[in-house]
């Protein structure tokens, strides 16, 4: 006899919502407001060398290192703008700190139209949720700001955590917050390896969202892929009958 579902853990970024616009233009829509002149693809082509260095080299937040989020992302937005020639102590610390904070606000952030439809479902059907993401401690104020804080009943980030996915210590401490054996909790994300894989190395039921079709890993059951968040009701429901 199998254990009726209880719990569904989320993963949120390319989940529930997304950036809202590129990180290049948000970042020069920040520079232009200090007299800066850069260009959107120059930004966004810098970004992504910087997010690429600090995660190698601080990865989780540089929690191991003795950082928290705050302090890595200035880094990385002060890395950014250094590659695009900004040299001025100043102007990047001003740039970093009012980036981090812009990112709190619902306006950089869009929310998937299925998202609130599917959260709610779920809660009709009985089950609690929580969210489990790689994400830093700003997670809550967004979530708030976007309209779906209210509805978890708990939230594991990984720089609250100190291990982000796919370890699956992570995991492990939702598990220990929902109270429940792993049979009874699913996961839903996006990403194969640290929100599926993971999921299900340690007994969860994972599904991948796979909104754009390009996940052609074979070993996923089509039972356990969803091309929007419309279908996981009924994938559900399958696991309280």
């Amino acid at each position: 006899m199998r254990s009726r579902l209880r719990w569904v853990l989320w993963d949120v970024k390319d989940t529930l919502l997304k950036v809202r616009a590129s990180v290049g233009e948000q970042y020069c829509k920040e520079a232009e407001r200090l007299g800066l002149n850069v260009s959107p693809a120059e930004v966004e082509a810098a970004f992504h060398h910087a997010y690429r260095h600090y995660s190698s080299r601080y990865p989780n937040y540089g929690i191991p290192q003795g950082m928290d989020g705050r302090s890595w992302w200035m880094g990385v937005v002060q890395n950014t703008f250094s590659r695009c020639r900004v040299q001025d102590p100043a102007v990047l610390n001003t740039m970093a700190h009012n980036l981090y904070h812009n990112f709190c606000n619902a306006e950089n952030w869009e929310v998937f139209p299925d998202s609130h439809k599917a959260l709610e479902s779920c809660s009709s059907l009985g089950l609690k949720l929580g969210v489990v993401s790689n994400f830093d401690n700003r997670l809550e104020e967004i979530l708030r700001a976007c309209g779906l804080l209210s509805h978890f009943s708990f939230l594991i980030t990984s720089e609250e955590a100190g291990v982000e996915k796919p370890s699956p210590v992570i995991f492990d401490q939702a598990l220990q917050k929902c109270g429940v054996p792993a049979a009874t909790v699913a996961h839903i994300g996006d990403h194969y390896v640290k929100d599926y894989l993971t999921s299900r190395s340690v007994g969860i039921h994972g599904f991948l969202l796979d909104r754009h079709n390009t996940h052609n890993q074979r070993d996923i059951p089509q039972e356990h892929r969803l091309r929007s968040l419309d279908e996981l009701p009924s994938q559900l429901q399958q696991h309280m009958d």
